[in-house]
């Protein structure tokens, strides 16, 4: 089974303050082939992530996560239109949230993940920080 890094980031980003991160972090390590790096502008990147987004109308919002200053709340349907339903089951399965929390989770949880990762009003570079590293897992503090 290949895994979509767009899943992947989804699930990072919306999931930072999850109280089972363990999970998360396990799921995505066992993925030997996954670059959660992946850049800005390729398929599955932060950047594309930030597309969906601005695609369903939520450019004013997305600006204001990576730029500096304050973060505009983004809301729920916006979220639901740029994840495509194949990618909300799967993450929804993963995760053991139902659509509605993950839904939940994520327009919360975007604006300030995204911000964090965007700490210089850029996205980051291929070789930025790991994505990883905004996920605590068992062991690690």
């Amino acid at each position: 089974m290949s895994l979509d890094i767009g899943k992947v980031a989804i699930a990072l980003l919306g999931l930072l303050a999850y109280k089972n991160r363990d999970k998360i972090g396990e799921l995505i390590a066992g993925r030997k082939s996954t670059d959660p790096n992946a850049s800005a502008g390729s398929p599955g990147g932060l950047g594309d992530i930030l597309d969906r987004l601005r695609n369903v109308g939520a450019g004013d919002q997305v600006d204001s996560w990576v730029g500096k200053g304050s973060n505009r709340p983004v809301r729920r349907e916006q979220v639901e239109k740029a994840i495509d339903p194949q990618t909300l089951d799967d993450l929804a399965e993963q995760t053991g949230l139902s659509h509605d929390e993950l839904l939940d989770r994520l327009t919360r949880e975007l604006p300030d993940a995204v911000d964090k990762l965007t700490p210089d009003g850029q996205l980051p570079a291929s070789k930025g920080p790991n994505l990883l590293d905004e996920v605590p897992r068992a062991g690690r503090t």
